[in-house]
């Protein structure tokens, strides 16, 4: 049994909820997103309230049915506000910026490292922090993830690309005898 799937979703008012067999569509201010769920669930809206049931048993239905619950919520909650995930550059001379539909960073490499900013997905460079921001939670972790994996933060100096709220434990270097 899912706690989070027994409590019913709440849709705010200026969201717009359809319904088409196994396929949720969120309509709101800032956009559309959809989530395509598999067959053996049953979606039942009343008013301004969402409830997701199983109607097949099984180990793996019982762990899609918080699974489908949360996707459903991040499509409304990125439908009516953006979701923001913040990076930190550290390090001498490491850089980043916004060219076109390309973030460039200059990390210490013999070269740049261009990454493809995927559709849908804003970047706004400001000195040394990176923010991603869109309305698909997915989309925005996943290319907050691929940018910190270009560069991670070393233990001993903490250069390198961070998330803004990750703590880097630092290690203690060489002792000379």
């Amino acid at each position: 049994m899912s706690r989070l799937g027994q409590k019913p979703i709440q849709i705010p008012e200026k969201t717009e909820l359809k319904i088409e067999g196994n396929l949720v569509t969120a309509k709101g201010p800032l956009g559309e997103l959809k989530v395509e769920l598999v067959d053996g669930f049953e979606l039942k809206q009343e008013g301004n309230e969402l409830t997701i049931n199983p109607t097949k048993k099984g180990i793996e239905f019982n762990a899609l049915w918080g699974t489908y619950v949360s996707l459903i919520k991040n499509a409304i909650e990125g439908v009516n506000q953006e979701f923001e995930k913040k990076l930190i550059i550290e390090g001498v001379g490491y850089r980043a910026a916004v060219q076109g539909n390309k973030l460039v960073l200059n990390v210490g490499f013999s070269h740049q490292v261009e990454l493809e900013i995927l559709e849908g997905l804003k970047v706004e460079v400001e000195k040394d922090t990176i923010s991603v921001k869109g309305i698909d939670k997915q989309k925005v972790g996943h290319f907050a993830s691929v940018i910190r994996s270009t560069k991670k933060p070393e233990p001993y100096k903490g250069k390198g690309i961070r998330y803004h709220d990750e703590i880097i434990r630092r290690k203690e270097g060489k002792k000379t005898v």
